[in-house]
């Protein structure tokens, strides 16, 4: 028996318990590298004032981390191919070190922006580990369970850091809320780092053809085809995030959005969390994936007419539980696609994808906003380049063959 399908076997076969304890604590990881990106934005206003600088210094510390995320996700994807534990456990050394060295001076920007900056390198080295946690130390039919527990876990780190932001930070200054998020930090790093010590990883099942380096992920239309899905998808989900709260108001509903963005998140939580796994096993990726796109035009052409805030709630809702399970969905295709060998860098440009669509999108709404219908529906046009992108897929996936 070769070494590597002795290492399958092995997780197989080896400790049930150990893996799943490791998926809990990948999955506490993800969250915290998405609370501490979003530490300062649900508070902005208050974070200026006790770190003596202006508001668009303080969404700075927000900015670096897309910004190192589009430098660092590919390579970061190659590391974790290469060297899963170490990269993985670099990624929770520099998620604790970047929520510890904000504790020296809470009321210094300086310390902020560095410990922001050590954060945002963490981001890619774990992001990028989701697909490669479950290929490497998960069965293939508990594949997809992991990879959707390890994407949802990105959406709970949006929600915790968006909501929880406002509630520890008080006459005490940003001292409570960076406390709070350096335990977060620690005690997800530790968990991670004592459990790649004794979880059972194997090596890839599959040997990666056609050479090293990227030059393979020119001839992937499949990869491509989900990276641009995955454009669509975040980027609505970011341009609603980001734009809601205006649209709302110039449809007659101040103060409603965070509450409506809220519902759409919860909703889309539950989505990733159970959706993939029956997808996966009724092959019905592409499926989901066409509703998902679909909706995204219908429910922005129902709002612009129907847009009272319970109605208007329940749209966003149904819309986000397909749309945020696109996420892992697919993740989770384009490790069966690739194979274990190439799944961190599969990973790195789909969530490279994602993060260039939160961008685009969100800076082409910006003009319309003033015309909240207008603004809607901008939204709602990358529906149908997403619905042609989803036609295109292939109706039955395949698993890359091991070796």
């Amino acid at each position: 028996m070769s070494t590597r399908r002795a290492a399958s076997l092995a997780v197989d076969v080896g400790p049930t318990a150990s893996r799943w304890w490791m998926l809990a604590a990948f999955s506490l990881l993800v969250a915290t590298t998405q609370v501490l990106w979003l530490t300062f934005a649900p508070v902005t206003r208050e974070s200026a004032r006790a770190l003596g600088v202006s508001e668009g210094l303080v969404g700075d510390l927000a900015v670096v981390n897309p910004l190192l995320f589009v430098l660092l996700a590919l390579p970061a994807g190659r590391f974790v191919d290469r060297a899963f534990r170490p990269t993985l456990a670099a990624g929770a050394a520099f998620t604790m070190g970047g929520a510890l060295v904000r504790l020296v001076d809470p009321a210094s920007y300086g310390w902020q922006l560095s410990g922001q900056l050590l954060a945002s390198v963490a981001q890619p080295l774990v992001l990028t580990a989701t697909t490669a946690l479950a290929a490497r130390c998960f069965p293939p039919a508990q594949r997809t369970l992991a990879i959707a527990v390890g994407s949802a876990a990105q959406f709970v780190g949006v929600l915790a850091g968006a909501l929880g932001g406002p509630l520890l930070v008080g006459h005490d200054g940003l001292a409570p809320l960076l406390a709070a998020h350096a335990a977060l930090a620690v005690v997800a790093g530790v968990a991670v780092l004592a459990l790649l010590r004794v979880v059972v990883v194997a090596p890839p099942e599959v040997r990666a053809a056609g050479g090293a380096g990227w030059a393979w992920l020119r001839h992937d239309p499949l990869l491509w085809r989900l990276a641009g899905l995955l454009l669509v998808g975040v980027g609505v989900f970011n341009a609603l995030a980001t734009w809601l709260d205006p649209i709302m108001a110039g449809l007659g509903h101040p103060g409603v959005a965070g509450g409506l963005i809220g519902v759409m998140t919860v909703a889309g939580i539950v989505g990733a969390a159970v959706l993939p796994g029956p997808a996966a096993a009724r092959d019905a990726r592409r499926a989901l994936l066409l509703v998902a796109t679909a909706l995204t035009a219908g429910v922005m052409l129902v709002l612009t007419v129907v847009n009272a805030p319970l109605a208007a709630g329940a749209l966003l809702a149904v819309l986000g539980v397909v749309l945020l399970a696109g996420l892992p969905v697919a993740l989770d295709w384009s490790e069966a696609h690739v194979g274990a060998a190439r799944s961190g860098t599969a990973t790195a440009v789909l969530l490279l994808a994602g993060n260039l669509g939160g961008v685009v999108l969100v800076l082409a709404v910006q003009p319309f906003v003033g015309s909240p219908r207008l603004a809607l529906m901008v939204i709602g046009l990358a529906g149908p380049p997403g619905l042609w992108l989803a036609l295109g897929l292939p109706r039955r996936a395949s698993r890359a063959t091991p070796v």
